[in-house]
């Protein structure tokens, strides 16, 4: 779901330049730095899943994890999306140094809603924590599809139908992602409960 360099305009590549420096600068200072071992393990494993794409026009189809991110980090994905997203640029090209704001926005903010909306759901019930991760996985790429086409469209309208491709194109990434995301946390929470930000009554 990256998109590439040269697609979108100076306004849009600005404003979420300036949206992804201010999320990161408010995910750094809610790094609990006693996890960061947490947050480098998702950023690495956000940065390994998105490595097999499908281009899509100017954008890609590919697995994101960012649900899982944001879900088990808070604003604290923003950054590790960001390092993720900014080693891909470099060492593979995916994306582009001057699209990577927009792209950290893309992927990042729905991270972070997913963190607040489904967190609270976890641990209730076994039936739940599946749901609550499916609905993570699920919510945050068609979240991020809509933000994708949304930076195309206010680039350049002639770019609608092109957004409607991607965002029709993701659907079967966004179930793919909330089982993946389901059976994730529901493994973790059996295994290693502590990457699991609960808070304790």
């Amino acid at each position: 779901m990256h998109i590439s360099e040269g697609v979108l305009s100076g306004p849009v590549l600005a404003a979420g330049a300036a949206i992804a420096i201010a999320g990161t600068g408010l995910g750094l200072k809610k790094i609990n730095y006693d996890r960061i071992v947490h947050v480098a393990i998702l950023a690495s494993s956000f940065f390994v899943a998105s490595l097999i794409h499908v281009n899509i026009g100017p954008a890609s189809a590919h697995l994101i994890l960012n649900g899982i991110v944001g879900l088990l980090l808070g604003f604290a994905a923003i950054p590790a999306i960001l390092t993720a997203l900014l080693l891909q640029s470099i060492l593979f090209q995916y994306g582009g140094l001057t699209a990577l704001g927009v792209n950290v926005v893309v992927m990042g903010m729905p991270a972070v809603l997913s963190h607040y909306l489904f967190l609270p759901l976890l641990g209730k019930s076994s039936r739940l924590t599946f749901i609550a991760g499916f609905c993570a996985g699920f919510f945050s790429i068609l979240l991020s599809s809509l933000l994708l086409g949304g930076a195309l469209w206010f680039t350049d309208k002639n770019f609608f139908e092109t957004s409607l491709t991607i965002i029709m194109a993701h659907v079967p990434v966004m179930i793919i992602e909330g089982i993946v995301t389901g059976f994730c946390v529901a493994f973790l929470l059996k295994v290693y409960p502590e990457i699991i930000p609960l808070k304790k009554k």
